[in-house]
């Protein structure tokens, strides 16, 4: 996803394009609210929006006047945003009109030949007959018997870092849970040496997180350096498992019928998204969670006084978060969505974020957090159709488990000031949560 990232941080730069006198509005921060802007010049690609949270009222304008809306930029091309959940839908049920081989995030066409490209080659980024074969090689691992053969890994270890929370004093809940959490599941799924684990965290970061100055990279070329670090380190275990095959994913991968004969940066393209999979959507919505109930602090009375609420929490938690914020497509050929004309070639932007606020869908309060939605299970948050998310379920029992261990633990856990968020447009994620708790 790095070429993807650093096709949005250029067109974030470049401007609008056609209009350049327009593009500290559309592209700079500060940019106003939806309202005072003209329709043309939305653009929910913008970055600054989500590490601002101010991307609800784009959203919302773009759902009520123009929910199939169209950008182009110098840097990026043609791309159409689609805002509701039943053209979300239907975009993401018809792989052979929309295509997933050319790129999941905003950005020309993957060149297959550059090694700049290496993260984005893998199943997710192709189309079937081999989206489905590649697939097939990990499915395994997410199998019911296996998740539930985890699960008592999972509350024991969600257990011992609740357990090892400071009281009275302020801590960065991202960095002491939800990564330390999602880190350590990812070490077991992949079996990667335990004392090493926190580099799976940066790669998933350097990959998904737009270079800027103090931010995680600060160039494209630092980012270069830090996946070549990571190519070499998984090429080291690469060979281990050919040697010496475990029940893990990489000796899956390394021995699977459909990927044992993949050339080493294919390979890390597959563990690259596995890795971002498992790392940045559930840490997120993890951090997501602790947010949303002190934002509706009704609903976490609701919880408290009722922890069997806890079932319905999960897949309402994971809809009002949206983990990942879009994905893209591409037109195999000329065709129509909500009565617009897309070209051959054009980028498709499948946005969940909004289609999880649909009001059509989810009533005039989408915008809340309500522990009894009748239809929280119908978010797009996982995608639809054959590329639904390889590791949903674990991610459902992650964040169950997490909540089932501090809702007897703790009173509350109290948020003590705004968090800090990810500088990114595809990831919507958080990278600090300061909090306290109040142990029972």
């Amino acid at each position: 996803m790095a070429d993807t990232t650093e096709a949005e941080r250029e067109a974030w730069r470049a401007g609008a394009g056609r209009h350049p006198e327009r593009e500290q509005a559309v592209f700079g921060g500060g940019v106003p609210p939806a309202a005072e802007l003209a329709l043309e010049d939305i653009n929910p690609l913008n970055p600054h929006l989500f590490r601002d949270d101010r991307w609800h009222d784009h959203f919302a304008r773009l759902r009520r006047e123009d929910p199939v809306h169209f950008n182009e930029l110098g840097s990026a091309g043609r791309y159409w945003s689609v805002t509701k959940w039943a053209d979300v839908r239907a975009v993401e049920s018809d792989h052979e009109t929309f295509s997933s081989a050319h790129g999941i995030a905003i950005g020309p066409p993957i060149d297959r030949q550059s090694s700049d490209s290496i993260q984005l080659m893998a199943f997710i980024a192709m189309a079937p007959p081999e989206h489905p074969r590649q697939r097939r090689t990990v499915q395994p691992m997410m199998a019911p018997s296996n998740l539930r053969n985890l699960e008592p890994l999972i509350r024991e270890r969600a257990a011992a870092v609740l357990d090892s929370l400071p009281e009275g004093e302020t801590f960065d809940w991202v960095e002491t849970v939800s990564v330390e959490l999602t880190t350590l599941m990812l070490a077991t799924l992949f079996d990667f040496p335990l004392e090493d684990r926190r580099k799976l965290t940066r790669w998933s970061d350097v990959v998904t997180t737009l270079p800027e100055p103090g931010g995680v990279v600060e160039s494209g070329a630092q980012r270069r350096e830090e996946l070549a670090e990571c190519l070499s380190y998984f090429e080291g275990l690469w060979e281990e498992r050919r040697a010496n095959p475990g029940d893990d994913m990489i000796s899956m991968l390394v021995h699977g019928e459909a990927t044992r004969h993949m050339a080493a940066a294919d390979q890390l393209g597959n563990l690259l998204l596995l890795i971002v999979g498992g790392n940045d959507t559930t840490r997120n919505t993890m951090s997501g969670s602790v947010y949303a109930l002190n934002k509706f602090g009704d609903q976490y009375d609701k919880l408290n006084a009722n922890p069997e609420l806890v079932a319905n929490f999960v897949p309402e938690m994971i809809r009002w978060q949206t983990p990942l914020s879009y994905m893209r497509r591409t037109a195999t050929t000329d065709c129509e969505i909500g009565g617009r004309q897309i070209r051959k070639d054009d980028q498709v932007l499948m946005w969940y974020v909004s289609a999880n606020r649909d009001e059509d869908v989810f009533g005039d309060n989408a915008d809340d957090l309500d522990l009894e939605r009748h239809n929280a299970d119908r978010h797009l948050s996982f995608g639809y159709g054959f590329h639904y998310c390889l590791g949903s379920r674990l991610a459902e029992l992650q964040l169950r488990v997490l909540w089932e261990e501090i809702l007897p633990r703790f009173e509350r856990i109290e948020i003590q000031a705004e968090p800090q968020r990810s500088f990114s447009s595809f990831i919507h994620g958080y990278t600090h949560l300061p909090v306290r708790v109040a142990r029972r």
